[in-house]
């Protein structure tokens, strides 16, 4: 899921190439050329409340004052833009909007809760773009389907989430309170992500504003295309890099299968057969890990498809039929439909 830092893995992202490039040069800056103004983007909860200074909870979260932070924030930013990418930037900037903006309300709620319960003065909490970040593991763990990878010692399961998890928990290890941002955070993602609460009808992004930052700002943040040829690590092993050019090739296949069938759909009407476009990935399925392989003139039975499945496929805007179609063609696979309803 991690691959390069580049700007192609940013492509259809600039609003998670803006919050990976601003903050932190910001961070950098402030750490190594002016440490005298650190004071200015500190999280100090003391003078917002006696104070009233509110100007320091929009510097004092957005920045972070420290490099490990700021390094593991801009990784997680990186990996969390695959929501960008399904949501649209709308979308994406409302939630962490509004997930910000809740993230404010119960940071001072639970700094109340721990100076009441355990008589403890909390002055200041650590800086940085880092509620909204912990609120996307809410949407990151419902969402993202889990793929293991590998396995160590026969037990212990490696996903392609494992990543991201580990990030986090060292993210939250960082600092003494940080764990309150981390909570505050994980609460504001489920109230912003609740469908009863419906806090995304309130706090979002206007469409008039949108378009003007899609204006201004877009053309200057925004990537070039990836090129579709993929590279392999130089640490990869010869089965990983075989099992790479095997997806590169069935990916191909399905392009060309699909461009065929838009053709013909154009000329002759009707819908595009979803199950035409996937035997490569299927045969391929078999052909690797069962023993028992079939002829090519047997016809699979129709997979069931899970109607949770359906709903996230109809959250990302599909229609219910294109969603029905895809996971019966991917063997109910979310991950491979959701990918290639994304590209199509």
């Amino acid at each position: 899921m991690f691959t390069s830092t580049g700007s192609s893995g940013l492509y259809k992202a600039p609003l998670s190439k803006g919050l990976l490039i601003v903050p932190s040069a910001l961070s950098l800056l402030l750490a190594l050329l002016f440490q005298h103004y650190q004071k200015f983007f500190a999280y100090n909860l003391q003078a917002v409340k006696e104070e009233f200074q509110v100007w320091r909870l929009v510097c004092g979260r957005t920045v972070c004052l420290d490099l490990k932070d700021t390094f593991c924030s801009s990784l997680l930013i990186y990996n969390f833009r695959i929501f960008e990418r399904r949501y649209g930037s709308r979308k994406f900037s409302s939630f962490l909007l509004g997930s910000w903006m809740l993230s404010v309300l119960f940071d001072l709620l639970l700094v109340e809760a721990v100076e009441y319960s355990f008589d403890i003065s909390i002055n200041s909490l650590p800086s940085g773009f880092l509620g909204p970040i912990f609120a996307l593991f809410i949407p990151f763990y419902c969402s993202i389907p889990r793929v293991q990878v590998t396995q160590i010692l026969g037990q212990f399961s490696i996903t392609n989430k494992t990543l991201v998890y580990i990030l986090g928990l060292q993210l939250l290890t960082s600092g003494s309170y940080i764990w309150i941002v981390a909570l505050s955070g994980l609460i504001s993602g489920m109230c912003y992500s609740s469908r009863v609460l419906k806090v995304y009808r309130v706090l979002c992004v206007p469409s008039g504003m949108a378009r003007i930052f899609a204006w201004t700002l877009e053309p200057i943040f925004s990537s070039t295309e990836p090129s579709s040829e993929i590279r392999v690590g130089m640490g990869a092993t010869v089965d990983i890099q075989r099992q790479q050019r095997m997806e590169l090739l069935d990916r191909q296949i399905l392009m060309s299968q699909f461009a065929q069938i838009r053709r013909q759909r154009q000329q002759q009407g009707g819908m595009i057969n979803w199950n035409r476009l996937f035997p490569p990935l299927r045969r391929r399925h078999e052909a690797n890990y069962q023993d028992n392989r079939q002829t090519e003139h047997e016809v699979l039975p129709p997979a069931e498809v899970s109607e949770e499945q359906v709903a996230r496929l109809m959250e990302m805007g599909f229609s219910r039929l294109d969603a029905l179609e895809a996971l019966r063609a991917s063997n109910n696979d979310l991950n491979v439909a959701t990918n290639f309803l994304l590209q199509h």
